[in-house]
């Protein structure tokens, strides 16, 4: 046959994946950055509302010496508007204030009020800015019973040991809080962890000193040795015990006490004060976005409980089905059990562009391979390079080789050219820099014997697996394919016959209309069809080919992206499968299903749970976090050993596992979310095509495969 006469006709360009350069909007990578930063900043806020980050403990020490002229005139200290100096203050005789730090709780809150409104008494409350916008509702009935309000600072710190920026946020945030939830403002400021002024340490009341500078009145407390009826304020920490405890002074004999808040009992008006529109409004968005971030924290704990226990579970699915695959297999090897043999001819097709570096070494291995007859045809897809001189070349000492050549149109319309020149009724196709072993070709069509088996899933591997990143993907191929594949064929719902490795009948390819050009995952769109169309889909574990994969990270990104899109593609034209019947909807209900959560679903939610996570492990209990990740650590290594074992690979790349949590598996989630955005925002995905350097044979010079 003549050059010419091998020349394919022109196809026609479909609206399919080509390999065309097109600009790429960046509008996913805007929204990916600011959905991170909004996940970054809610964990963070809450965090702070939750006191995890930066939470401060009471003072370690006893604070024994007051500084010089510490005052003996009361517990009340504010600036004196006539000297300009802080003056202290004390309850007139008669006067109790009674006051309570922290809150408000809905468990103990509203039982105090219930107490003090039996007894016709007011206090005052100094309030958590986290705690009461958790519970605005209990702040608005603090102040609607006639009860005051105090500041206790945002989140409960030591001010003694803040900086200025962090000590103006903790009171600012608590005005905003009070003004949004009951729209007052408070000049009453109660610093925690103390009591009396005696106790004051000298950075203490550096900072009470800084706060009354700033218009605060600083509320200590008598100490327990000045009666009631002397006048006095007593302070209670927020718990069931602060209700018990009031309840006990409302027993005990009074005589003419009066209980009352600190502003009135020493005549200080507009300690508490109502704030203006504007105030209000800003501290309702601060209560929402605390509201809000607490929800996220809240939503993200179990969505973090949610993803290990889905993940656990996943992996116990593969390892029980693996072993229920090699149990089978094992079965069907056994003399008695094993059906004649498949020894009709092959036509492999080899869709190649620009396949120059490691043509020549696939057309070898599929011209050595032991099957009694194999019809290669190389369709030459528009190549710039010298794929076609090559393939022609071996085509010169081996007429077993058919080389034809047409105009650049993507693999799948390479693929449908090929099926055109077809001889046989059993088709192999693979990529352009493949590399079969001898015996592949033979092993990859005995399922065929099986009469309702439409296609042959084969046992990709990595070639080039020497550096991290190959390594990486060598434990990806083994852990996460190879296993996928295994439950795929036990469950009958195999999605993909990877475009490395397959066989198929050319009936089944017929009934499907050929390969489909939809879609730039044609491999898993052919799958997929196939399936929906009643055909068996297996996997032949021991049908190994030798894969070429990418090298850097940026060659990676490109080739994971394009089978990520494509088969959100092929997922959403075969998305009616799981309401059909027959094999169809097995196909729908199993294998789109699992796609869909554990392909899809997981990755998109596992950026946040890492960050999540991180956010854990910084801020919350190290130890705790650290265990549940080696944990996790633990059984993924587990699974792996497993995986390797049932490929009879070495063990030496698990020491890149742990590494490989780290940073591969983010990479990967990235471009599912990627592909993701880039689907949802409408956008057509160009061609995403790896630069070959024909390294696919690099572990069949050095073997890494434990002997059988």
């Amino acid at each position: 046959m003549t050059r010419a006469a091998r020349q394919a006709p022109s196809p026609r360009r479909s609206a399919g994946p080509s390999r065309r350069k097109q600009r790429e909007p960046r509008a996913h990578w805007v929204l990916l950055l600011l959905t991170l930063v909004v996940a970054a900043t809610a964990l963070l806020f809450g965090g702070y509302g939750r006191h995890e980050i930066a939470a401060t403990d009471p003072p370690s020490g006893a604070c024994e010496k007051a500084p010089a002229n510490l005052f003996t005139g009361g517990p009340v200290i504010s600036m004196d508007p006539k000297t300009g100096g802080v003056s202290a203050s004390r309850m007139p005789a008669g006067t109790v204030a009674l006051t309570y730090d922290g809150g408000p709780d809905p468990a103990w809150t509203p039982r105090l009020l219930d107490v003090l409104k039996k007894h016709h008494a007011k206090a005052t409350f100094f309030l958590t800015g986290t705690d009461a916008a958790a519970h605005p509702d209990l702040v608005r009935r603090i102040r609607d019973e006639g009860h005051q309000i105090g500041s206790h600072t945002y989140s409960d710190a030591d001010l003694a040991g803040l900086s200025a920026p962090r000590t103006g946020l903790e009171l600012a945030l608590t005005q905003n809080v009070l003004a949004g939830s009951a729209g007052v403002g408070t000049h009453l400021l109660r610093l925690p962890h103390t009591s009396t002024t005696a106790k004051l340490c000298d950075d203490q009341w550096q900072a009470a000193r800084d706060a009354i500078v700033d218009g605060y009145v600083v509320v200590a407390a008598d100490g327990p040795g000045r009666g009631l009826k002397d006048g006095a304020v007593r302070q209670f920490t927020g718990s069931a015990a602060a209700v018990r405890d009031t309840e006990r002074i409302f027993a005990s004999p009074l005589g003419d006490v009066r209980f009352t808040t600190v502003g009135e009992g020493l005549g200080l008006s507009g300690a508490t004060y109502p704030v203006s529109t504007f105030a209000e409004v800003r501290g309702t968005a601060v209560v929402w976005a605390q509201a809000a971030s607490r929800a996220f924290v809240g939503a993200m704990t179990w969505l973090m409980v949610a993803a290990g226990v889905i993940t656990v579970a996943r992996l116990v699915l593969l390892l029980t089905v693996a072993r229920v695959h090699v149990r089978r297999v094992r079965k069907k090897r056994r003399r008695g059990h094993r059906p004649p043999p498949v020894t009709e001819p092959v036509t492999v097709i080899v869709p190649a562009y620009n396949e120059e570096a490691g043509i020549e070494a696939t057309l070898r291995s599929l011209l050595a391979s032991t099957h009694a007859y194999v019809q290669i045809i190389v369709v030459d897809d528009g190549s710039s390079d010298r794929t076609f001189e090559i393939a022609e070349s071996v085509h010169a000492w081996d007429p077993r080789v058919m080389v034809v050549r047409q105009e650049n149109a993507g693999k799948a319309a390479a693929l449908n050219t090929g099926l055109s020149w077809a001889q046989f009724d059993l088709v192999v196709m693979i990529d352009g820099d493949t590399v079969f072993e001898p015996d592949a070709i033979a092993r990859l069509i005995q399922p065929f014997a099986d009469p309702r088996v439409g296609a042959v899933s084969g046992n990709t591997k990595v070639g080039n697996r020497h550096g991290v990143l190959g390594r990486w993907q060598h434990l990806e191929y083994v852990i996460g394919f190879n296993l996928d594949r295994r439950m795929f064929d036990v469950l009958e719902c195999m999605p993909t016959v990877p475009g490395a490795i397959g066989a198929f009948r050319r009936e089944a390819l017929a009934g499907v209309g050929g390969v489909s050009e939809d879609t730039l995952a044609e491999d898993t769109d052919l799958t997929m069809a196939l399936c929906r169309a009643g055909w068996r889909v297996v996997y032949e574990e021991s049908a190994i080919a030798w894969t070429e994969v990418p090298a850097s990270v940026q060659q990676l990104w490109k080739q994971r992206y394009r089978w990520c899109y494509g088969t959100l593609q092929a997922m959403w034209k075969h998305r009616r499968a799981p309401v059909e019947g027959g094999q169809a909807g097995k196909f729908g209900r199993r294998g789109l299903m699992y796609l869909l959560v554990f392909q899809m679903l997981l990755p998109l939610l596992a950026p946040l749970v890492d960050v999540f996570a991180l956010y854990g492990l910084l801020f919350q209990d190290a130890g705790q976090a650290g265990a549940v990740w080696l944990g996790f650590t633990a059984v993924q290594v587990f699974g792996a050993v497993y995986a390797l074992r049932l490929d009879k690979e070495r063990f030496e790349p698990l020491w890149t596992l742990p590494l490989q949590i780290f940073v591969y598996r983010q990479l990967m989630y990235l471009v599912v979310v990627h592909s993701v955005v880039t689907a949802l925002l409408g956008n057509r995905l160009r061609w995403q095509r790896m630069q070959r350097t024909g390294t696919a044979t690099q572990t069949l010079e050095t073997p890494a495969r434990q002997p059988a």
